[in-house]
């Protein structure tokens, strides 16, 4: 089968807790050097994985001088544990979607996941909304759920993070795939910061699930 590309959608929603505010380290600085001067400043070097993280990007790679750079580096640079579906534990990726009900329900399906492992009958969390344009051409397999199985598995990520990091090892900007919490999303992971561009905050949402129930309940809050 000959790999697609496709761009990505634009725009593109991404949701981001509210507990994780917003800080502009990244965007007023002028260059690399006065970066890295200014992350040691504030600890962030102090922090052997943020330091090996961003080792691993080159200078060409990184953003800033630009409003919410914080934003994109942050997600490159404050990894989950055990990665996400298409990134390892070693580096992030920006994560988006078609639609920001899609978005609204992939981050709906990770509290519901987090309720359940603390024990809790129901949470409730904010979210800023964010909007990009994506630049670059994107592995494209959406409409492969059947094919590629095991990248698609709903709760096991080794086959899919390897796919995925094979497409940043070759240069690739990104996957386009289809989401497994909404029938009729897609989503889009870019692994290349440069390429986050026109990025906006937009709204904010109150997200609520029940540990027993796959409904997500979303309210948009008055700005």
């Amino acid at each position: 089968m000959t790999d697609a590309f496709a761009p990505a959608p634009r725009p593109a929603h991404r949701l981001i807790a509210s507990q994780f505010p917003p800080i502009g380290l990244f965007d007023t600085v002028a260059t690399a050097a006065d970066l890295a001067a200014v992350m040691e400043l504030v600890g962030w070097t102090n922090d052997r994985l943020v330091a090996d993280r961003i080792a691993r990007l080159a200078e060409s790679e990184w953003v800033y001088g630009v409003p919410n750079a914080s934003i994109v580096m942050a997600s490159f640079l404050h990894v989950a544990p055990g990665g996400m579906r298409f990134n390892g534990p070693e580096l992030g990726a920006w994560y988006a979607a078609d639609d920001i009900r899609t978005a609204a329900a992939e981050v709906g399906h990770h509290l519901r996941r987090e309720t359940v492992a603390r024990g809790l009958p129901t949470m409730t969390r904010t979210y800023r909304a964010y909007a990009a344009t994506l630049l670059g051409s994107y592995l494209d397999i959406r409409g492969q759920q059947s094919t590629r199985a095991e990248v698609y598995a709903s709760e096991r990520y080794d086959a899919s993070q390897q796919l995925g990091e094979e497409v940043r090892a070759s240069g690739g900007a990104g996957l386009l795939y289809d989401s497994l919490r909404r029938r009729t999303g897609s989503n889009v992971v870019a692994h290349r910061p440069r390429n986050i561009t026109d990025i906006l905050q937009t709204d904010h949402f109150e997200i609520t699930v029940l540990a027993h129930s796959h409904t997500v309940d979303v309210r948009k809050l008055s700005r």
